[in-house]
């Protein structure tokens, strides 16, 4: 017979900071406009005008440029993030889809 034993007070800090990770994530979601200007944008990821100029001319990047002014849509911008993840791509099993909203 296999017995295990538990450190509760482990497996409640790993369910508190589980916890705390997922409303930080929501929290940013909810604080953000539905698309960010190239400011905004620029001060979010902490980046200058170069960094920017190449991620909006990227081909999968998501930026509407209907508006007069490029914007980038918060929720794909979040997902692009989450999909470009080096780690991700190597760990994650290919075949499925996340999101991160």
């Amino acid at each position: 017979m296999l017995q295990m034993q538990f450190d509760e007070q482990q497996l409640q800090k790993m369910i508190n900071d589980a916890v705390d990770k997922a409303i930080e994530r929501h929290a940013l979601k909810d604080q953000l406009p539905p698309a960010l200007t190239r400011r905004e944008f620029m001060d979010l990821m902490q980046i200058g005008e170069t960094k920017c100029a190449e991620l909006f001319n990227r081909e999968d990047f998501p930026v509407i440029r209907e508006f007069g002014r490029p914007r980038v849509p918060t929720k794909l911008l979040l997902d692009w993030i989450y999909d470009n993840t080096e780690w991700v791509k190597a760990h994650a099993n290919p075949q499925a889809k996340f999101s991160v909203i």
